[in-house]
């Protein structure tokens, strides 16, 4: 695998988060998966390969948890370098983009219950040491994990703190001599703990200074649980951590003392980017499983893809994974190009430090906890709709669908729940408004003031392409900024605590976020001029989850306002809601039959 960073990433702008809201993007701003250079292609092709020609042949291995098959593939993952692409050159990686790191996480994802334990492997397992270890760590450890001699584990959850991290019980006392920290507790539901080799241990240092630890499995004192028997990802590891009197030397506390609440939250941003982004390989599958058998079966004389309503299912999950996948390679184009910017500004022999590479990611925080909800709600829709498509071929065991549906579920629950990632969107935005960091607050005001002016009643007709799915946009900001401005006022600093609102408030954001990123893809591909069929069926998807976007923001928008109004006032926001939304709607039917007519013809999910 090429050892060279080759995103085009020159005319993207790494635009500050949640932006997006306010600010208007040019299609050459943005990074897309048609940016794709020929090395990144080829190895999103050899990913493929991987998962066509080793990986899907072993599924009943993976599946029964025969002992070493999952070890066995991530070993022949680790011989392609796929473990070893965010490991820089100096301690045995590959020193790779993020682009390319997005895209071994995607084409790698068909199995779930492999995709589970190579994520965490390569992300919330290693990364930590990566972005935190002092360089004795890094050269301890690094070179191990990204050739698989070693493989990873990350601790944090317990039976009491799943959603609330900081709430762990799990201690770390410091030894009388001062050489050895001394754990006790017990870890639940711990990715790769059946064979993993070591573990960030999450614990608070006198039960009070939440730390992280890096915990051997041959230390004394740590047992590993019995296997978990589960719902879906049935060949991946999940068990139990039990520490007791586990010591460990006092080289191996991660980062500093007390600090360890950012290595928790910070390796989470990219771990929701990665689920986001392995989300798609699964979605991708899931589709094409179901265009062939809608292709293959007859009913009534005929293909059932010749159906109308099978139609309709074939269009709204394409669309969704277009929307999924545009989003996903947006993000991480910026990601690439805040860290190039980094480099630039630190020297570009050098490149970023690991501190800045995980600062310049957290900048896009909101945009990976957005890509997380949306993808993984987006799995599991194309997942249901496969098992609808298959009737009862879909629900029995001796076909795929049945797995990727029962495979699909965790991922609304990893990562942090998708109740708590909506939290996560809206309250990050509004603390940044609020801290000025975000210029939310005057564009509120701007529309409070264009909202007393009297509506206009001049058509606004343009010729430009998509200008129908551009000027919807312009209107969901709008419904948002309304919506927020009302609830702002009416719950002031108290907002964080009206969780339907912020939730509500959440759908809105990735609504935007979703719609603009589709458009400026299908426009940069119409701009392109290279594949008319490729960016006709773009515009076709854009159109579609733009109505989408459009119902969902208009009645979260009405639910906030409800809860945030009363009277004349509230009756003059829903007026002005009305307004906004009023649009013409696109003949969905026809929309819909051409999506499906496209994919038909292509065989799978391609553009």
């Amino acid at each position: 695998m090429s050892t060279l960073a080759t995103s085009p990433v020159s005319a993207v702008v790494a635009s500050t988060g949640g932006s997006f809201l306010l600010e208007d993007r040019s299609p050459a701003e943005v990074f897309t998966p048609e940016d794709l250079s020929p090395e990144q292609l080829q190895i999103a092709e050899t990913a493929a390969r991987f998962v066509r020609e080793q990986l899907l042949p072993q599924v009943d291995r993976i599946e029964a948890k025969e002992p070493g098959a999952m070890r066995e593939m991530l070993q022949q993952a680790a011989d392609l370098g796929f473990t070893a692409v965010d490991i820089p050159e100096e301690y045995g990686g590959l020193g790779l983009d993020k682009v390319t790191s997005a895209l071994v996480a995607d084409w790698t994802s068909a199995v779930a219950s492999f995709s589970t334990a190579s994520g965490a492997h390569t992300g919330i397992g290693t990364l930590p040491i990566l972005w935190y270890g002092t360089e004795a760590q890094k050269q301890r450890y690094l070179p191990r994990l990204a050739s698989m001699e070693m493989a990873a584990a990350y601790a944090l959850s317990e039976a009491t703190s799943g959603s609330d991290a900081m709430n762990i019980r799990t201690r770390a006392v410091l030894s009388e001599d001062g050489t050895q920290y001394i754990l006790n507790g017990e870890k639940m539901w711990i990715t790769n703990a059946g064979f993993a080799d070591l573990f960030t241990v999450f614990a608070k240092i006198d039960g009070e200074k939440f730390s992280a630890f890096l915990v051997e499995r041959t230390t004394p004192g740590l047992s590993i649980g019995k296997e978990e028997h589960k719902l879906g990802i049935r060949g991946s590891s999940t068990c139990a951590l039990v520490l007791s009197d586990c010591r460990i030397p006092v080289e191996n506390l991660l980062g500093e003392a007390g600090k360890g609440h950012h290595i928790a939250f910070n390796i989470l941003n990219m771990g929701r980017f990665k689920l986001g982004a392995a989300c798609l390989g699964g979605g991708r599958q899931a589709f094409d499983l179901g265009l062939r058998y809608a292709k293959e079966r007859v009913a009534f004389g005929k293909p059932i893809a010749e159906f109308g309503l099978i139609q309709r299912k074939l269009a709204a999950c394409a669309t969704r994974i277009y929307v999924t996948e545009s989003m996903a390679y947006r993000t991480v184009g910026m990601m690439d190009a805040a860290l190039a910017a980094a480099g630039v500004e630190a020297e570009a022999t050098i490149g970023p430090t690991s501190r800045e590479i995980q600062k310049r990611i957290e900048e896009y925080a909101v945009e990976c906890s957005i890509l997380k909800v949306f993808g993984s709600e987006m799995l599991s829709f194309v997942s249901d709709e496969l098992v609808q498509i298959m009737g009862g071929y879909g629900y029995v065991e001796d076909y795929p669908a049945e797995r990727i549906y029962r495979d699909a579920r965790i991922n609304r629950i990893f990562e942090g729940t998708n109740e708590i990632n909506r939290l996560i969107i809206a309250g990050w935005l509004m603390k940044r408004a609020i801290g000025g960091q975000l210029p939310l607050l005057p564009a509120i005001k701007k529309l409070m003031d264009e909202i007393t002016q009297p509506p206009s009643f001049d058509r606004e007709e343009s010729d430009e392409p998509m200008a129908r799915e551009a000027k919807l946009l312009t209107s969901l900001r709008k419904m948002f900024l309304l919506a927020a401005g009302a609830a702002s006022q009416r719950y002031m600093t108290a907002l964080q605590d009206q969780q339907e609102v912020m939730a509500d408030l959440a759908d809105c954001i990735t609504s935007i976020f979703a719609l603009e990123s589709a458009l400026l893809r299908a426009l940069k591909l119409a701009q392109s001029r290279q594949k008319p069929g490729s960016a006709l069926v773009a515009a076709a998807m854009t159109s579609a989850f733009g109505e989408d976007a459009l119902a969902t923001v208009e009645q979260a928008a009405r639910r906030i306002l409800a809860a945030s109004a009363e009277g004349d006032t509230l009756t003059i926001q829903l007026t002005v809601l009305r307004r906004l939304a009023r649009l013409a709607p696109v003949d969905g039917i026809a929309v819909n039959r051409a999506i499906a007519k496209h994919f038909l013809g292509t065989g799978r999910y391609r553009l």
